[in-house]
């Protein structure tokens, strides 16, 4: 599978989660979680969104702008979304707050992303 394809998977395969999370966390989390916890869920969903969206942008990009800085920007995006949004999830569901700790690598990385996917624009493999 080539990395186009394969970011775009991604990204299909987060946002599928990001609305199976989405809706468990306004359903069946409503009346479990107290209310900063919930909001701590509803950020790691909101922040899974946006960047499982950004990862499809990466791989649509690619087919404009070929190169390793959008490769680069692709793994950044899955990798900080995992760390970040998984790392609220965790501290949401199991309330221990040095979890929380990681969620900054996990924003950093997606910090990255961007960096990388500007990069890729400019300085790309058709310049």
């Amino acid at each position: 599978m080539d990395i186009q394809k394969g970011f775009f998977i991604a990204g299909a395969i987060l946002g599928f989660l990001t609305v199976a999370f989405g809706a468990f966390g306004a359903h069946a989390l409503k009346h479990k979680l107290s209310p900063d916890m919930l909001t701590v869920f509803e950020v790691g969903v909101r922040y899974q969104m946006y960047h499982a969206l950004a990862l499809i942008s990466t791989a649509l990009a690619y087919s404009l702008f070929p190169g390793v800085f959008l490769a680069w920007a692709g793994g950044f995006f899955v990798v900080g979304t995992l760390v970040f949004s998984g790392s609220l999830y965790a501290l949401a569901l199991t309330g221990i707050r040095s979890i929380g700790a990681i969620t900054p690598i996990g924003g950093v990385l997606l910090l990255f992303g961007w960096l990388a996917l500007i990069g890729g624009t400019v300085w790309n493999s058709r310049n």
